[in-house]
């Protein structure tokens, strides 16, 4: 059997070729996994210990690595931004009351922040009736952080209800999460 070459078979086999030689280009080098492990570092002494000095300022005024002071990251990692409430209630707790003291001061403090307050509820009821509780709870972390000394016009507030929960669980501690104040900084703050 004789076979003719002729220039597009010719053209076939060189492309071919190419497309073998760019997809052997392409592949990853393998490499040779290591047989042994290094040998174990040993300690003969410990390190020396630093001594660091007490802490002089209070957790309120103390921001963390990377929040400045007056900051929203500030507000929420050194005061809290959420209070809860128990089932069908728009009462402030006991328990709620430090945070919010607490937010009062740093409100007081940083004096060009606007805040939003949105009330939440869990899913149980209505909408209608968990739109109404959360503007309660709302209104309730609204008056006390008035009260003690926050002018009202900085401070708005909102319902989203049962419409946006912290945790979409249906038990207890769900619920418990979802019931909540929530203080949210708008503006004004670094």
């Amino acid at each position: 059997m004789v076979l003719s070459v002729n220039s597009s078979m010719v053209f076939r086999l060189v492309l071919v070729g190419v497309a073998a030689a760019s997809l052997a280009g392409c592949a990853k080098p393998k490499t040779p996994m290591a047989t042994s492990l290094p040998p174990p570092v040993t300690q003969t002494q410990p390190p020396p210990r630093t001594e660091l000095p007490p802490a002089t300022q209070t957790p309120m005024t103390q921001a963390p690595l990377g929040a400045p002071p007056g900051s929203t990251q500030d507000f929420v990692v050194n005061v809290g931004d959420r209070v809860y409430f128990d089932t069908d209630s728009h009462d402030v707790r006991a328990d709620a009351q430090p945070l919010l003291d607490a937010q009062a001061g740093w409100l007081r403090r940083y004096s060009a922040v606007k805040v939003r307050i949105e009330g939440n509820a869990d899913e149980r009821g209505t909408r209608e009736y968990n739109l109404a509780l959360g503007a309660r709870r709302a209104n309730a972390v609204r008056e006390y952080l008035v009260s003690h000394g926050v002018p009202a016009d900085r401070i708005a507030t909102i319902s989203f209800g049962k419409e946006q929960p912290i945790d979409g669980g249906s038990d207890d501690a769900a619920w418990q999460k979802n019931r909540n104040g929530h203080t949210a900084i708008v503006s004004g703050a670094r």
